[in-house]
């Protein structure tokens, strides 16, 4: 039986760019297509099969510790950027000023759909969903040099709203106006969620 289910939601790839060196700027180069490989896309600073470990697990290893990398790309919505840029009163947020990888439009609350779920483009390229990407200070600082005193204003505009960040689970190339299906886990929710995040 599968372990993975598939459902009628489907998403339209509307923006693909690559982060060259994050060091130097944090801002994405906008492309038409997006190949991606088992380390991620080429030429992209986040690619690679493992990566040295930061602040989103520090419950678990030191930073700078070697562990695998599934944070290959920075998944984002058009309606929740559309959503950040309402709540930072301004009247769009480019995707490049917040380093994204891919962004999709259709499906609601994507920042949230669970961990472990799929999507798949037309080419047969999957990426795995890890987890929710939580807003940080560096997208501000690249919004403020375009938009003087509203840098301050995206992480708090962000929250909840960030999307995801992601790994490929099978190499191909995502084009724009690519249709890409979701695949979520068949499993119910865990029980013990509330009482493990209360700890």
């Amino acid at each position: 039986m599968p372990a993975l289910k598939s459902t009628n939601f489907e998403a339209e790839v509307v923006w693909l760019g690559r982060v060259a060196d994050r060091g130097t700027d944090l801002q994405a180069e906008g492309a038409q297509t997006l190949p991606l490989a088992f380390g991620g896309a080429d030429n992209e600073c986040h690619a690679g099969v493992t990566r040295a470990s930061c602040s989103r697990v520090s419950a678990l290893y030191e930073t700078g510790t070697e562990i695998a990398n599934v944070r290959q790309l920075s998944v984002l919505s058009q309606e929740e950027l559309d959503r950040i840029a309402t709540n930072m009163g301004l009247e769009s947020v480019d995707p490049a000023w917040v380093g994204a990888s891919l962004v999709i439009k259709g499906i609601p609350d994507f920042t949230h759909v669970p961990p472990n779920a799929r999507l798949q483009g037309p080419d047969g390229a999957t990426i795995t969903i890890d987890m929710e990407n939580r807003p940080c200070v560096f997208p501000g600082r690249v919004i403020e040099g375009v938009h003087e005193g509203f840098g301050k204003k995206f992480k708090p505009a962000a929250n909840g709203l960030r999307g995801v960040t992601a790994w490929v689970e099978r190499p191909g190339t995502l084009a724009l106006g690519d249709k890409m299906r979701l695949f979520i886990p068949d499993q119910p929710v865990w029980s013990q969620l509330d009482v493990a995040r209360g700890q």
